[in-house]
């Protein structure tokens, strides 16, 4: 639960190239360790840093070692969102991209895009992500996305002029020619998407002031809604630094924190939960985890999970999962 997170919607739209491309989405998800079940859940967020392993493991599966281009050519429109609505009900395509820009971590925690300008033209910058494996393909695909919701808000007003990668080119030159309408440069000093000035002007067919206040009210409420998952995130992420030296308890979580123990009190429960719920939570999935993938001792996970004896935590853990923890390692052994 730590770490920069993406919004489910990205997987989901990913998912739906996938298919479109005929790669085997069931081997995909298998192995990113992703349930189907969860692709439909209103608010996942998954790890940012697992889109490393996510398109390496769509490269082998496809044999495409262009596959962001590809996929990128298949994704569907982003739609169906707040950031959507924000474009739509703005006066002009670049009043709702101004607007936009404020909310992105709504798609990504990992992304800071900018509006600005230089010697080229407008453009948007830190479109992407940072250097890596897998980021080629992440960064092309995401810019290919942009550039068919800017088309689709302005009705096909939006005129791109160049596009900058960071990265060097992919396998296939010539496949940037066929994809983009644009000019193509690569080893650039940033991510940017050059577009007309023209373009900033472009009206919305769908402006509607009192909407406009309305979605950015529910852009806000999203934001707020993260934050206070970061803050959970915390919590969890000092719950398992502490845990070993039994000293996981909320007093010590607060002080950490630097803040009052009421303080964080009222701030798990603005959530809907509280310290007592978190450690037994974060204490039953590492057990979980320690029964079913390693070797450890049954005192060894005790003393790892911060239990003082077997008893206690035979007791808990029958309570959080119905078996005891010998029962659990045999049916996951079964699995």
């Amino acid at each position: 639960m730590s770490g920069l997170t993406d919004s489910g919607v990205l997987v989901r739209l990913a998912y739906s190239a996938m298919q479109d491309l005929g790669i085997d989405t069931s081997v995909v998800l298998q192995r990113i360790g992703l349930k189907h079940e969860q692709l439909e859940e209103k608010d996942l967020r998954t790890p940012h840093s697992a889109q490393t392993l996510f398109w390496s493991v769509i490269e082998e599966v496809a044999n495409d070692p262009d596959i962001g281009l590809h996929l990128g050519e298949k994704i569907p429109v982003f739609k169906g969102q707040v950031l959507e609505y924000l474009f739509l009900s703005s006066e002009t395509f670049g009043e709702g991209l101004k607007r936009a820009l404020n909310y992105q971590r709504l798609l990504s925690d990992a992304v800071n895009a900018n509006l600005d300008q230089d010697e080229v033209g407008l453009f948007v910058g830190n479109v992407g992500f940072a250097s890596g494996a897998g980021y080629r393909h992440l960064t092309e695909c995401v810019v290919i996305a942009v550039l068919k919701f800017f088309d689709y808000v302005t009705e096909g007003a939006f005129k791109p002029l160049e596009i900058h990668f960071e990265h060097a080119a992919g396998h296939n030159l010539a496949e940037y020619g066929r994809v983009f309408t644009c000019p193509v440069k690569f080893q650039c000093e940033a991510n940017r998407i050059y577009f007309t000035a023209e373009s900033m002007q472009v009206p919305s067919a769908h402006a509607q002031p009192e909407l406009l206040r309305l979605h950015e009210q529910l852009a806000n409420e999203h934001v707020a809604k993260l934050e206070k998952q970061d803050f959970i995130s915390k919590v969890y992420r000092l719950i398992g630094e502490l845990l070993e030296s039994g000293n996981a308890n909320l007093e010590t979580v607060a002080d950490r924190l630097g803040i009052k123990p009421r303080s964080l009190r009222t701030r798990l429960a603005e959530v809907d939960t509280n310290f007592n719920q978190l450690l037994a939570d974060y204490r039953c999935n590492l057990a979980k985890k320690l029964l079913a993938r390693t070797d450890e001792s049954i005192d060894e996970i005790v003393y790892l999970t911060g239990f003082s004896e077997p008893s206690t935590f035979y007791r808990a853990f029958k309570r959080w999962v119905g078996q005891t923890p010998v029962e659990y390692r045999k049916t996951k052994a079964r699995d």
